[in-house]
């Protein structure tokens, strides 16, 4: 496997984590009354990727392989959770 090959499957295997994490970062900011998070934009978003990403990998590990379904559910739990967390007061 090439190098340009191995940084394509890392990308594949993060680009759920990322995505869900700029979902739950984005549009909370969108919309007029919602409420300011308790860390910076920049540290929230990195926190909901970081999650994501350890999430995914656990998955990995324990199933043996990617793209479970059980594997995103809990991703967009977690996520979802560390979210509204953030975001409480």
């Amino acid at each position: 496997m090439s190098f340009l090959a191995l940084i394509g499957h890392f990308a594949n295997f993060i680009a759920p984590a990322i995505g869900v994490a700029v979902l739950l970062w984005g549009l909370p900011r969108i919309l007029p009354k919602a409420r300011v998070g308790r860390w910076g934009a920049r540290r929230e978003l990195l926190a909901l990727c970081a999650l994501g990403a350890v999430v995914l990998l656990a998955g990995l590990v324990l199933f043996g392989r990617d793209g479970k379904m059980l594997s995103y559910t809990v991703l967009v739990l977690a996520q979802g959770s560390l979210g509204w967390w953030l975001r409480r007061r």
